[in-house]
């Protein structure tokens, strides 16, 4: 899972409902190349294909990148070790992810408001 530290060094995720290969690319600090080849190797990463095969990533999507980049880079894992991880994901995971979801949140909700003053 992302640990908060690790999360402070990605920028926020904007409210949006889809976001390029491009986007995605700079939110999660991984190549476009890199992005298309976890597609092939992490069957939960699945980004919706429109015309001419662009892919447009969702919310979930990035946050699923933003969690195989932290095993990947920062824990140290393999792409078997990450997938056996990823498919290990018990409650206790899923509300961490939860939980870093909404502290994400109330940052951004932060954010606005102080723009708004």
């Amino acid at each position: 899972m992302l640990e908060p530290s690790n999360n402070n060094e990605l920028p926020a995720i904007p409210a949006k409902r889809y976001f390029t290969i491009g986007e995605v690319s700079e939110l999660c600090g991984v190549k476009p190349h890199v992005l298309r080849y976890w597609e092939q190797e992490f069957g939960e990463l699945t980004p919706v294909k429109r015309r001419g095969n662009r892919r447009y990533y969702q919310r979930h999507d990035v946050l699923m990148i933003r969690q195989i980049r932290y095993l990947l880079y920062e824990q140290g894992y393999t792409i078997g070790g990450a997938k056996a991880h990823l498919s290990s994901t018990d409650a206790k995971e899923d509300s961490q992810l939860t939980k870093q979801l909404i502290h994400q949140m109330i940052g951004e909700l932060e954010d606005i408001l102080e723009l708004l003053k």
